[in-house]
């Protein structure tokens, strides 16, 4: 079993910036994919950025050049730095680890992100 504890999120205008965190406990696999997925009512989860172990990421073409995400192996911890936020935005920000061997997904609990003047 892993858990995930997210931090960060908040109220924020558009154009400013917002930093999530997100550390796994337990039984961490050595290779796996950590990251972010968002989810606003009535639409599907979809994926925000991930961090491979051996430094591979991905991003949605939405945030490309906006968010940047990072991770910190020793601390089993993922960040988020989100800039330049719009509020197309808003939503609510869930972390996400999957070992990759035997890929099944925990989530955290969700963050609400909400961008708005």
């Amino acid at each position: 079993q892993v858990q995930l504890v997210e931090s960060g999120g908040g109220l924020v205008q558009p154009g400013g910036s917002l930093r999530l965190s997100c550390e796994a406990s337990g039984n961490i696999a050595s290779r796996n994919v950590m990251g972010w997925y968002r989810q606003t009512p009535g639409t599907e989860r979809e994926l925000v950025a991930v961090y491979f172990t051996g430094a591979v990421t991905k991003y949605a073409d939405s945030v490309q050049g906006r968010f940047i995400i990072s991770r910190d192996n020793a601390k089993n911890t993922v960040y988020l730095q989100m800039n330049s936020l719009k509020p197309e935005d808003t939503a609510v920000y869930y972390c996400n680890y999957r070992p990759l061997r035997n890929p099944v997904d925990y989530w955290g609990q969700g963050t609400q992100v909400t961008v708005s003047s």
